[in-house]
């Protein structure tokens, strides 16, 4: 899986107008949280390189950019979970899921 890794506040806007033409898929990733890792590795060992050309993945490391997660929150208007994936199109949030809920097939009939 080729993530994109979500590091600086000015990615957000380019996630919004990349969603424009192709959904973009967040994962929140809590790199002290056993279920973050758990639902990380279903997602990844799930993930067909075919899905690159179905939706843009970035990667949000919390522990290392909490501040994005923050800013992440206020531009989409949903509250902060960890684990959580959220996807963007047309600049919107359009679903977002966490913990258990994470469902590669769920994340890809979304898409």
């Amino acid at each position: 899986m080729n993530w994109n890794k979500l590091t600086n506040a000015a990615q957000i806007q380019e996630i919004k107008a990349l969603s424009v033409t192709k959904p973009v898929l967040i994962f929140k990733h809590s790199t002290r949280c056993s279920v973050s890792s758990m639902s990380l590795d279903r997602l990844m060992r799930n993930w067909k390189t075919a899905d690159e050309a179905k939706v843009v993945p970035y990667f949000l490391d919390l522990i290392a950019n909490r501040s994005l997660s923050n800013q992440i929150e206020e531009e989409f208007n949903i509250p902060h979970e960890s684990p959580q994936v959220i996807i963007i199109r047309n600049g919107q949030s359009v679903y977002d899921t966490s913990h258990y809920g994470i469902s590669y097939p769920e994340i890809m009939a979304q898409v």
